[in-house]
Formats: structure tokens, C-alpha cells, sequence
């Protein structure tokens, strides 16, 4: 029997692109999503192949299927989702850690988490080194998120040493591509789908705060990378660590799409990342990874697919 890859959050927008490089690699997925933020449409394409099989599954209730490997993405990752149900992000956070590592370690399988750069929180450390501790406040309105992510990396090492689980641990930071929900409140579409609709586009703050963006293809790459290498567990920061100002993207996004939309500026929401850049000198050395697609060459692509969702 051909090796099962698990993938929850599979519907969403990077596992969507995860289950796609896959299948087309011949592996057999079981994709595993419960569409709060994923959607069908995102992998229609390979719902009538053989090698492909969805289930929908909210991750915080148990899961009994037989696997040798998971990657672990599910749970809302934008301000605008994981904010609108708190108490269900932190429960998909934990609850899903739980079941997905007591599965891991039923079967013996390599699962791998799907973290965030979120849970260096405001960081005083720049750029953001793994061994950063972080600076989050665990009772503001994105500590569902936050936290939920921190306590799922402890819950992983600790199955790890305690169980001898076969763990992965990955940071992700900003991604960006096809996919993205129109409506997730992240800068990027935000800003696409409101220069390409004429609207103003929407700067928190004074736009100076930095953000680093990595496409969703060298994304994937990464992710692959160190699920598939034997001597790192991690965590290990995956990004672009190219930075750019909230109001250079603006700016470029602009460009891009002809739009003569105007800037308007709105107070910084509460516990709002200032900086946020990866050191990726881990990533580098275990893995061989770095991004390598430019952010002008990915944005391109983003607003191509962004243009015939609105189209439609």
C-alpha cells in the first residue's frame, strides 16, 4: 500500500496548494477540513482523482484513520477569522494539537505543525531569531491565535520527549498568492481587492510598520523540505526575509494594478506586530530553503487570480 499523507486545513489557501503539489507528486492525500475558513472550490480540481480523498472534520474532535504522515494547518490564520470565534481558534489550536500528535502516535507517524511567526508576538527582537522567546500579551483580542499556537509547539515538544512522537515544527510568516480568501482581512488582499474595486485602500497606523511576504509556491517547498529531512525537529522560521513598510506594498500594489485609488489611514489595532522579519539562517542550512520569488513577480500572480474571482 502506497504511504497516506494527512492534511488538515487541506481546504484552506497554503494546504490547499500543499494538497495540490502532492497529488500531482502520485502520493495519496486525505484531505481534512471543516470550511470555516477553507473552501471546496479551492480543491475541486482533485476531488475526481483516485489518489485524493476529502473529509470534513473539525480537527478539536478525534480522528481515526490510518496515516504515515501529517501536516498539521488547520486553523484560521487571519485577524478577521481567528477574531471572530475565539474560543474555537485557541480549541483548533489545542484540542487539534492533542488529537493530530495522539494519532501521530498511534500510528507511528511524522507530523509536522503548521506555526506562526505570531507567536514571537510584538517582537523586541529584530529580525526574529527561533530561539526568541517572543513578546506576546496573553489576554489581548489576538491571544486566541497567539497563544493557541505557543501552547500547541509545547504540546508537540512535549509529545516528543515524552512519547519519542516524530515531530516537525515550522514557523510560518506572511504568505501571500492564488487562494487567499478575498475577505481575511490580511494586507495583501485587502489591499488587492480594494484597488481593484476603486476603493481607498486601508493603512493601519502611519504605514511604516514592516512586514516580510513569501509566496505560497516557495512556501510549500519549504514545508516539504522539512517534512521530508531527518535531522531537524525545529521550530524554523519559513518566510521572505526581504522587509518591506505596510505603505510601500500599497504602493506597489497600485502600480500593478493601474488602480487610482487613495490611502487612508485608521488607528493601529490593538497588539498590532510593528516589525516582522524572519531570520531564515536555520532554514538555509538545514534545508538547503530560501524564497525565490520576488514580491513584484508573486504579487503579479495574486492579482491575476484576484481579478477573475471579482470577474466572477
Amino acid at each position: 500500500m502506497k504511504p497516506t499523507t494527512l492534511i488538515t486545513g487541506g481546504a484552506g489557501f497554503i494546504g490547499s496548494h500543499l494538497c495540490e503539489r502532492l497529488v500531482a507528486a502520485g502520493e495519496e492525500i486525505l484531505c481534512v477540513d471543516n470550511f470555516y475558513t477553507g473552501t471546496k472550490d479551492s480543491i475541486r480540481h482533485l476531488l475526481h482523482l483516485p489518489n485524493f480523498e476529502l473529509v470534513r472534520h473539525d480537527v478539536w474532535l478525534p480522528l481515526y484513520v490510518e496515516v504515515d504522515r501529517i501536516f498539521n494547518l488547520a486553523c484560521p490564520a487571519s485577524p478577521v477569522h481567528y477574531q471572530n470565534n475565539p474560543v474555537s481558534t485557541t480549541k483548533t489550536s489545542v484540542l487539534g494539537a492533542i488529537n493530530m500528535l495522539g494519532l501521530a502516535k498511534r500510528q507511528r507517524a511524522r507530523i509536522l505543525q503548521a506555526s506562526t511567526s505570531e507567536v514571537y508576538g510584538d517582537p523586541l527582537e529584530h529580525p526574529q531569531t527561533e530561539s526568541y522567546w517572543g513578546h506576546v500579551n496573553p489576554i489581548g483580542p489576538r491571544a486566541c491565535y497567539d497563544e493557541g499556537k505557543r501552547c500547541a509547539e509545547t504540546l508537540f515538544f512535549d509529545y516528543h520527549r515524552q512519547n519519542g512522537v516524530d515531530i516537525r515544527v515550522v514557523r510560518i510568516f506572511n504568505t501571500y498568492g492564488p487562494r487567499m480568501h478575498p475577505r481575511d482581512g490580511r494586507v495583501v488582499s485587502n489591499f488587492i481587492v480594494q484597488a481593484l474595486s476603486g476603493e481607498p485602500i486601508t493603512l493601519y497606523g502611519d504605514g511604516n510598520q514592516t512586514r516580510s511576504f513569501c509566496y505560497v509556491d516557495d512556501m510549500v517547498t519549504g514545508l516539504l523540505a522539512m517534512m521530508n529531512q531527518d535531522t531537524e525537529i525545529g521550530p524554523l522560521n519559513l518566510g521572505n526575509p526581504s522587509e518591506f513598510t505596510i505603505r510601500q506594498l500599497a504602493e506597489m500594489i497600485l502600480r500593478l494594478t493601474g488602480s487610482k485609488s487613495e490611502l487612508v489611514f485608521r488607528p493601529l489595532p490593538q497588539d498590532d506586530p510593528v516589525q516582522r522579519q524572519p531570520d531564515i539562517s536555520k532554514a538555509k542550512q538545514v534545508l538547503g530553503w530560501e524564497p525565490t520569488v520576488a514580491l513584484e513577480d508573486g504579487l503579479k500572480e495574486t492579482i491575476a487570480y484576484f481579478k477573475k474571482l471579482l470577474a466572477s
